[in-house]
């Protein structure tokens, strides 16, 4: 089995993590800049994370066979305060890096219109420099979010098969297919998707533009969850080759509208999962 998680925090996580990863069949991932948990307060700051994303992550990943690339943008909770509005102006220079294959996480965090200004700046970003967008649908008051992202997206002209949109759920799935976005759904305890919802939603919906991830952060999350979705839903009577269209061919064609995405070289470590106590995190 072949795993490339679409949106996964890797600088919130240890070396460790990526070994595990690699052992449960992880070969790639994507980054999104994204809140750090602790405002930042000023430019100076974003640069330096910016350079790790493009830098110092790739460099953990690849020693365990695992490519990974970034989506930049100056994400939607610290688009509410003017010190970092000047991140816009760099965000260019980190738009044309190699490892960089889409514009994001662009979106909502409490829908101001703030936040209205910097997603549509960003979006139109995405259109100048060719790439894809990575839209977060907020946490809260998620139906109407969604909804609001969707309208945003379609007065910006960007072509709706170059955007997914994050953190889908059952109330909020229907409308995002009817777009013709991409459907984003993340894996992460309490707050957002189970393994079981999410075979409950393919079922349901089918596998077409679908991405599933771990959106794994700092917070109670598991960065293995993309390869317990994938065997529930083998569990669930899901063939082999539909595993591997959402858990890999997906994300690979979503990201590969970049034209930057480089899977060369990345690891197929999984067949030591069964059994393996590191991937639970065991000694």
């Amino acid at each position: 089995m072949r795993i490339f998680d679409p949106h996964i925090h890797m600088s919130s996580r240890t070396t460790d993590d990526y070994e595990r990863m690699a052992a449960a069949g992880v070969r790639a991932v994507v980054e999104p800049a994204f809140w750090l948990g602790q405002p930042r307060t000023g430019p100076g700051s974003f640069t330096d994370y910016f350079d790790s994303l493009v830098g110092w992550e790739p460099f953990r990943a690849a020693q365990f066979g695992i490519r990974h690339h970034a989506t930049i943008a100056l994400n939607p909770k610290e688009a509410n305060d003017p010190r970092c509005r000047p991140v816009l102006d760099l965000l260019p220079r980190y738009l044309e890096k190699d490892g960089v294959v889409a514009v994001g996480e662009v979106g909502y965090d409490a829908m101001t219109p703030e936040e209205d200004e910097v997603f549509a700046a960003q979006l139109a970003l995405a259109i100048e420099h060719g790439l894809p967008a990575l839209v977060h649908t907020p946490h809260r008051d998620k139906e109407r979010g969604a909804e609001r992202s969707l309208a945003v997206v379609a007065e910006s002209g960007i072509d709706p098969g170059r955007v997914a949109l994050d953190h889908l759920n059952e109330v909020t799935v229907a409308g995002a297919r009817e777009a013709g976005v991409w459907l984003g759904f993340s894996i992460y305890p309490d707050t957002k998707m189970s393994p079981d919802r999410m075979v409950a939603i393919l079922r349901r919906f089918g596998l077409e533009r679908v991405l599933v991830n771990s959106a794994a952060d700092w917070g109670r999350s598991d960065p293995l969850l993309t390869r317990w979705t994938a065997e529930a839903m083998l569990t669930d009577g899901f063939t082999a080759d539909d595993v591997d269209r959402v858990m890999w061919r997906n994300p690979v064609e979503f990201y590969g509208q970049s034209g930057r995405l480089d899977l060369s070289e990345t690891g197929s470590a999984d067949a030591t999962f069964a059994g393996n106590s590191i991937l639970r995190g065991g000694s």
